[in-house]
């Protein structure tokens, strides 16, 4: 049952699940998240939930099961061997590599893509500092916290950037905030919600807490 939108939407359903305290996604947040009317994610759960991928309660949320979840990892791993391979080899610009990955994450064959997480080094991050997961589908996440929770004067190193928006991808690079980059927290500021932060031999740049909140760090 693997096709392309099935693939989606376990995907989905993985990030939404991650997000939410209860480990479950709600399917209008589903359904928004893949630009589709509630009444098309519906139909699709119940198509899932008969294929056993996902466990969906009547008047309770949605959750994958250990086939869903072994599926979305698959899909990630694929993905972000992807990005990595564009970006690396290819050089392509790290903001644009993400609609790429997902035409070609659904064609990549389990072959290829040994053949090609072997070519990169089994590289254990993306260019963006997502954990990819290895091929028995084990996820090693670095200890991390959003910028935004910092406090003045701490030291961080940046793991990773979850937002992969084109233009927030842009705003970052041009900022120098790369995963690897040290950075020093000069000041917070709660009455405008916002945090000036600077990176070694970089000029000081004002974040919002939104903003920062798409950055994880590890102190240093």
């Amino acid at each position: 049952m693997a096709t392309e939108t099935v693939e989606n939407y376990i995907k989905a359903l993985y990030a939404l699940c991650r997000e939410s305290p209860s480990g479950e996604a709600g399917v209008a947040r589903l359904a928004q998240e893949l630009s589709v009317t509630k009444g098309t994610a519906t139909s699709m759960i119940k198509r899932l939930s008969l294929a056993r991928l996902v466990k969906a309660e009547p008047y309770s949320g949605i959750a994958l099961t250990a086939k869903g979840n072994k599926i979305a990892l698959d899909v990630m791993r694929r993905h972000r061997v992807i990005e990595t391979f564009l970006v690396r080899i290819l050089k392509l610009d790290w903001a644009d590599v993400h609609e790429e990955a997902e035409r070609l994450e659904h064609a990549l064959s389990p072959r290829i893509l040994d053949r090609l997480d072997h070519f990169l080094g089994r590289p254990s991050t993306d260019p963006h500092g997502d954990p990819i997961p290895d091929a028995a589908g084990n996820v090693s996440e670095a200890r991390s916290k959003p910028l935004a929770k910092c406090r003045a004067r701490e030291r961080v190193c940046i793991v990773r950037i979850k937002d992969q928006n084109r233009a927030f991808l842009k705003f970052v690079a041009d900022s120098g905030f790369m995963p690897g980059v040290n950075l020093v927290v000069q000041s917070v500021s709660p009455q405008s919600a916002s945090l000036v932060v600077r990176a070694a031999r970089g000029e000081p740049v004002t974040l919002s807490q939104i903003a920062a909140a798409k950055i994880l760090v590890k102190v240093i």
